[in-house]
């Protein structure tokens, strides 16, 4: 199975369908990110997010967990990177916008930024498997990437 038609993609896009479910959840922070636990499922849990214009996140992983977001609203703007199995990463040429509708599946090993670089608010919805327990941030420098810190759920966020 490609990564395109993943589960955790078909997960992603059934519950963007379902508006009912995060509609009256969606809030928006003037100051950051503003993100709420959707579901929490044996073997994965769901996170809905909003973006003002100019909201992101900084490099990182998610700590050999695997994922999927949709788009639900909005334009956001996914920027990759390789890892290069010693702590480092090179950033991948270009990037991909994501608009409403559109899935994003990705791997264990996956290192990206996302931002809103649009003019409106943006909301998503990612799922993570196996749950979230830690995740990684990195450093850039030129086209490379360093570890910089590390997160464990529970502990430090």
């Amino acid at each position: 199975m490609s990564i395109r038609t993943s589960p955790l993609g078909q997960i992603a896009r059934s519950l963007a369908s379902q508006t009912d479910l995060w509609e009256p959840l969606v809030r928006y922070d003037d100051q950051t990110r503003y993100y709420t636990r959707l579901l929490g499922e044996p073997g994965y849990e769901v996170w809905l997010l909003s973006w003002l214009p100019g909201q992101g996140t900084l490099w990182h992983d998610h700590g050999g967990s695997a994922g999927a977001f949709a788009t639900v609203r909005g334009t956001l703007t996914e920027r990759h990177a390789v890892a290069l199995g010693d702590g480092t990463a090179r950033i991948a040429p270009g990037e991909r916008r994501l608009s409403g509708g559109e899935v994003r599946p990705f791997g264990r090993q996956h290192i990206h930024q996302v931002t809103n670089d649009d003019l409106v608010p943006a909301v998503s919805i990612h799922v993570y498997a196996p749950s979230l327990s830690e995740m990684h941030e990195y450093e850039p420098s030129g086209t490379l990437l360093s570890l910089s810190r590390s997160q464990l759920a529970g502990v430090n966020w």
